[in-house]
């Protein structure tokens, strides 16, 4: 068996087309064809499913295996050349990160420690879901993933606790809410709201918090995007719940303050996920020794924690004015609006 058959499996499992495979791994088709039927008389069992003609039929039920497996064999030799370069003060290549989109805020101070420590890496970050980050971690196409860890279901992988995530209420800086330092879920309720999508694991919490208290808020406006909801609620009457430590976004909210979510106070505990083995992979432990160092000292607790009442002061252009502020404030409980006529 040869390195390159294994690589030209994978390809042809991936593109699920011969051509595009033997592109991709710079060798006519002719030899890549020869390579995976030399693999296969090795192995004594068929890969591919065949039929008439050249098309690519898929994978029989032990081709399925092979491909796991030749995944694996690729990801540990490319794993020891990477552990050699680091012996050598010289890793370089991709560091393949998948996240939840809550997390962006908190990467860039992280990643710039990696990059820092090993400025040979780039450094490639997928926001995407569970189920996307258990199939990265699983065919090694992801060398780490974060995400909440009571919520995952990414199978037997290693675990290293990172944050604690809390709430708050994103809201426009008007005379209604100046005075307030926190905001009760069921406040939040009868405002009008910019959320995620329903599809979306955050959004799923926020639902199940509102649901605990007897709420169920339509939103005005959904989107996949966290920037884009504060975005809503720079420029225009909405408000959208935010992790707490987005209020360290400086410049994305001008014009906007953040008040943490009470009655009740909710938290989600976010950690570090990566494949399970004797060896673990110098992408991944790159990343790993960098938030074990950051767990020690407590730095990144300390950039996450601060005022959450911080003001963003900024022009009110674009929010609407006068009508948008008097729209927010028939939308807003009677506690928020008394509150409003006062300080007014």
């Amino acid at each position: 068996m040869f390195i390159r058959q294994f690589r030209y499996l994978v390809a042809v499992a991936e593109e699920r087309h011969f051509g595009r495979a033997a592109q991709r791994c710079n060798v006519t088709q002719p030899s890549l064809s020869s390579g995976i039927k030399q693999l296969e008389l090795e192995l004594g069992v068929p890969i591919f499913l065949r039929g008439r003609g050249q098309r690519f039929q898929g994978l029989t039920a032990e081709g399925e295996r092979v491909a796991i497996w030749s995944r694996a064999v690729l990801a540990y030799c490319d794993a020891m050349r990477k552990e050699i370069s680091m012996m050598k003060n010289d890793l370089t290549g991709n560091l393949r990160l998948g996240a939840m989109p809550s997390m962006s805020p908190v990467l860039p101070f992280m990643l710039q420690i990696v990059r820092e420590k090993h400025p040979g890496l780039r450094v490639d970050v997928q926001f995407i879901g569970n189920e996307a980050m258990k199939l990265g971690l699983n065919n090694f196409s992801l060398d780490v993933a974060l995400t909440y860890l009571d919520k995952a279901d990414l199978g037997r992988k290693n675990t290293l606790p990172i944050y604690t995530e809390q709430l708050s209420l994103l809201v426009p800086d008007t005379p209604g809410f100046r005075n307030r330092k926190t905001i009760t879920w069921k406040e939040a309720a009868r405002l009008p709201l910019a959320m995620l999508r329903p599809s979306m694991h955050e959004r799923r919490f926020v639902d199940q918090v509102f649901a605990s208290v007897g709420c169920a808020p339509v939103a005005r406006v959904e989107s996949e995007s966290i920037l884009h909801l504060m975005f809503q609620v720079q420029f225009t009457e909405l408000c959208t719940i935010i992790p707490s430590h987005f209020v360290h976004a400086p410049g994305l909210h001008r014009g906007t303050r953040a008040l943490p979510l009470v009655d009740p106070i909710v938290s989600q505990e976010v950690g570090l996920f990566w494949t399970e083995g004797e060896i673990v992979l110098p992408m991944a432990n790159a990343f790993v020794s960098v938030v074990e160092k950051l767990n020690k000292s407590g730095e990144l607790r300390k950039r996450l924690e601060g005022d959450h009442r911080t003001v963003y002061d900024g022009p009110s252009k674009g929010r609407g004015g006068a009508s948008a502020r008097a729209t927010l404030a028939s939308e807003t409980s009677p506690a928020l609006v008394s509150r409003s006529s006062r300080s007014s």
